[in-house]
């Protein structure tokens, strides 16, 4: 793992996507306000909207649609903070936790 924890939103700035990424982008800091060191909004062309961490993507809009921001919070945190819970965001639509397969309480 390295000891940089870097996270990059790339958007089309031809479809105006730039409110979307930074919504995206202030969800991810405030969720990850103490493991992450570093992100960045990255403007692109073509219809992009990419989302990394360390260089990996995690997320690409052409082939995964626009993603929800648990998604996205999930697959940042298995790669940053893997113990970390993330509360309601680790529940699934059917209430299984996403982190250990634990039920949410009824």
């Amino acid at each position: 793992m390295t000891d940089v924890q870097r996270v990059q939103i790339e958007y089309c700035t031809q479809c105006r996507w730039l409110p979307r990424a930074a919504w995206l982008a202030q969800e991810l800091l405030t969720t990850f306000e103490a493991e992450l060191d570093e992100l960045s909004l990255k403007p692109g062309t073509g219809g992009v909207f990419v989302v990394r961490v360390n260089d990996e993507v995690i997320w690409d809009r052409r082939e995964q649609g626009f993603p929800e921001p648990t998604a996205v919070k999930r697959l940042v945190r298995d790669r940053v903070a893997p113990e970390r819970s993330l509360g309601h965001s680790d529940r699934t639509a059917d209430g299984v936790d996403g982190a250990d397969g634990a039920g949410a309480a009824e």
